[in-house]
């Protein structure tokens, strides 16, 4: 088995979704730039951070079956952890968010090809470096317009905006900070509410 987070370097042809299949049931797989790379599940401040703000968001913004969300603002269509087909590449981004007159429902299918508005990555030890680089360049090349990037160690949220096919850095959240940035401007949560308080223990996955 390969160790957590990982280029497999025995596979010598470009990656394909068959490869995807036949990861282990444990481990996220993602194809990117023709390569597969593995890693285990989150743990704990990661997932709570995911956790918190995928659920506020869904609370405020996502649509339901009467076609609104809290307070008449369900336009958008939230998913934790959906598997992006982005071209060649598929990504697993943390959460992604829709708008829902551009998303297309499918459910005979477990993966999107539809490119989202809006893609946040937690970072986590064994998937900081791609985040960070390859799948955030991938997210600009395909359209993405905003991303945020969440980071539990450091407590901190920055948001981005696609620009001329770049990322811009719009904001950089910390300390008591209320998230209330592009494109969920009137979110309005603390962002304390992302980190897991009290001792964590230290990951050696």
């Amino acid at each position: 088995m390969p160790r957590i987070a990982e280029k497999l370097p025995e596979l010598r042809r470009k990656a394909n979704y068959q490869d995807v299949l036949n990861a282990p049931p444990n481990m996220v797989a993602q194809i990117i730039h023709g390569k597969l790379y593995l890693h285990a599940r989150p743990v704990g401040p990661h997932i709570w951070a995911g956790a918190e703000l995928c659920g506020e968001l869904r609370s405020r913004f996502a649509r339901r079956r009467s076609g609104e969300g809290k307070n008449g603002l369900g336009d958008w269509v939230i998913l934790p952890e959906p598997e992006l087909r982005l071209g060649k590449d598929v990504l697993v981004p943390d959460i992604a968010g829709w708008k829902a007159s551009k998303h297309q429902r499918n459910r005979a299918n477990s993966f999107s090809e539809v490119v989202p508005n809006w893609v946040c990555e937690v970072l986590s030890p064994t998937t900081r470096k791609w985040d960070l680089g390859k799948k955030s360049d991938i997210y600009a090349r395909e359209g993405v317009s905003h991303l945020w990037i969440v980071d539990p160690e450091a407590r901190t949220l920055q948001a981005s905006a696609l620009s001329a096919g770049r990322w811009v850095v719009i904001s950089t959240l910390a300390g008591v900070k209320t998230v209330s940035v592009p494109p969920f401007e009137k979110l309005k949560m603390p962002l304390s509410q992302l980190w897991i308080d009290g001792p964590v223990w230290r990951y050696i996955g």
